[in-house]
């Protein structure tokens, strides 16, 4: 090994320690199908925001370890550099980090080997192909019919599922219908954040969703407790309530116990009239109004006049 490969591997090794000391949020990527122009594309919307880390697996874990030393927490994330995958160090707000690092995709065709990312159909109509490739789209169990000399698909067939593994034929035929199924681009796998590893699918749960889901969850406290008797402080309010109108139910069946809250009930109970909304007595007042109207002038009309005039 030259003596600067030993350089470049010392300041490599510096870079990363440095890394881990700067920054506190840490994106596992996968970088798959990635080319180097689009990593440029990436590093160029990252600036000033993020920095991204590449580099072997096992030089990039050796770093680690040093920086292990000065903060363990990095411990945690030893097992999840596997396989084709970097770093983006950032001190920034993850959900728009991460929408930085995913947004730059580019479609690209199908080839052999590549894992479907979701189920690729095949559309029905006219291919534009001779009659005699006919065979090739039976052996796929695809229906086809002839129609002005050329092959039409009767009906939308899925030819890959996703998860599986595109064969020489789905490909070729992809291809011949120049079809673009994929779109390759960095994936976030894990996302590390002060000694915690979390799958990204956390970042998109709203303050919205996590007030409902915590006071989902009070609720259902609340109505264990109250259940078997236990007293909680989700349940406070509802035991102290029931107990009140215990309360309120023993001082309005003994006329010696006394206080304000009690009598007014008293009060309400004794003359519930006189607690009835205005709107609602004076409604009936203003329905009688129009029929002592009318009888009164029925009875003007009538006045004066025999029942032969």
């Amino acid at each position: 090994m030259s003596k600067g490969d030993n350089q470049k591997k010392v300041q490599y090794f510096e870079k990363v320690n440095n890394l881990f000391r700067e920054y506190e949020k840490i994106f596992i990527v996968n970088v798959d199908n990635v080319s180097s122009s689009q990593m440029h594309q990436i590093r160029g919307a990252l600036r000033g925001l993020a920095v991204i880390l590449m580099g072997k697996n096992t030089q990039i874990r050796k770093a680690m370890r040093e920086a292990i030393a000065d903060n363990p927490k990095l411990e945690i994330m030893l097992n999840y550099v596997r396989g084709n995958v970097g770093l983006v160090f950032t001190n920034g707000d993850l959900k728009e980090v991460r929408e930085r690092i995913t947004s730059n995709r580019i479609q690209a065709a199908a080839k052999v080997g590549l894992i479907a990312q979701s189920d690729i159909f095949v559309q029905p109509g006219s291919t534009g192909m001779d009659p005699n490739k006919t065979s090739f789209f039976q052996a796929l169990g695809i229906s086809t019919k002839v129609v002005k000399g050329a092959i039409e698909i009767t009906n939308e067939v899925c030819i890959v599922k996703a998860g599986q593994k595109v064969g020489a034929s789905q490909a070729a035929l992809m291809n011949m219908l120049s079809m673009m199924p994929f779109h390759f681009g960095m994936t976030v796998l894990n996302v590390y954040d002060n000694g915690t590893v979390f799958e990204p699918a956390i970042l998109d749960i709203s303050d919205e969703i996590l007030v409902e889901r915590v006071q989902a969850a009070i609720k259902k406290i609340a109505a264990l407790s109250l259940q078997i008797s236990l007293p909680t402080v989700a349940a406070a309010p509802h035991l102290l309530l029931n107990a009140y109108k215990r309360v309120l139910g023993l001082a309005l069946s003994c006329d010696e116990i006394k206080f304000p809250a009690v009598e007014k009930i008293r009060e309400r109970l004794a003359n519930p009239a006189a607690f009835a909304p205005v709107a609602a007595a004076s409604a009936p007042a203003a329905a009688t109004a129009p029929v002592q109207e009318a009888a009164k002038d029925e009875s003007d009309e009538d006045m004066g006049f025999g029942l032969f005039d």
